[in-house]
């Protein structure tokens, strides 16, 4: 085995396994709301899937799967009306409505979303939204005595499949893996920041075009260019969306140490003879044991 299947494999590795009980659920969580809320018992209609599930970049092993359920309009202008805090009372209405479903699971209602925790750890979180005439959602925020917030998580979602297309399908896995990488070293940067800073570094990255074999300096190359990054920087503007992504803490620091690694680890890839299980043990180091070995 070679380079390119070193990585090859570590993508597969990396990929969500039980795409079947996901759907499931969220079958089951659509068709509950629906029959409640839209007379119909649908399991696809008025959701989807957003965040990094919605946007293909999840990794096998996350927790969080977020979901949006577009409500009525008429149910805006009851809740609005509210003399204190509809936003909260909204979000108990859809947390009702959940628990004919899901009776003896955990279900709450959250700040902005209504949870829904099963006991394999994963955590559905359902966003009621209204839809704006240019496409993007009203939510409600039940925080500080409760307001209206927007968010616009279609474009995003384009934006990166799009792009997607245009590198050869390399964005998505690149994305996956920093997944990987966050979790190994505990960087401070949330997934919607990962994947658009992916996302602006693929757009004109020279290899964009290539395949595995050229993963050792996609990797290298991006967390070169994560390193230079501005640390005073407060936010970026997400793909497609434009909107916020405040950033967490410094990851240039650990982003600048995994670029001395792959250094290191492409060295002992083409010293000749190659030194090959060095080679991988570097990554390793860097991506852990999802790493072929």
């Amino acid at each position: 085995m070679g380079l390119a299947n070193w990585f090859s494999d570590f993508c597969t590795n990396i990929q969500v396994q039980d795409g079947g009980t996901i759907s499931t659920r969220y079958k089951n969580i659509t068709r509950r709301l629906n029959t409640d809320f839209w007379n119909t018992n649908s399991e696809t209609s008025h959701s989807l899937y957003v965040g990094s599930y919605g946007r293909n970049t999840a990794i096998n092993g996350f927790s969080d799967l977020d979901i949006i359920f577009e409500l009525p309009s008429s149910l805006y202008y009851q809740y609005d009306a509210y003399s204190g805090n509809g936003q909260s009372a909204l979000l108990q209405v859809v947390r009702s409505s959940m628990q004919k479903t899901y009776s003896t699971t955990s279900v709450s209602g959250d700040g902005q979303v209504v949870v829904v925790r099963f006991q394999d750890g994963i955590m559905f979180e359902v966003v009621p939204v209204f839809t704006n005439q240019e496409g993007s959602y009203t939510y409600p925020d039940s925080n500080n005595g409760g307001s209206w917030k927007t968010t616009n998580p279609k474009p995003e979602i384009q934006a990166i499949r799009d792009r997607n297309l245009n590198c050869n399908k390399n964005l998505v896995p690149l994305c996956r893996m920093m997944r990987i990488w966050k979790r190994k070293w505990n960087v401070p940067i949330g997934g919607l920041l990962i994947d658009t800073l992916a996302y602006q570094f693929i757009e004109n990255y020279e290899h964009r075009d290539k395949s595995f074999i050229y993963y050792d300096y996609m990797c290298r190359d991006f967390f070169k260019w994560m390193s230079e990054q501005n640390s005073e920087q407060a936010y970026w503007k997400a793909l497609g969306s434009g909107q916020y992504v405040y950033c967490k803490g410094l990851f240039q620091y650990k982003a600048k140490q995994c670029y001395n690694i792959s250094l290191e680890a492409i060295r002992q890839e083409t010293l000749n003879p190659k030194l090959e299980w060095s080679a991988k043990q570097k990554w390793r180091e860097i991506f852990g044991n999802k790493y072929p070995e």
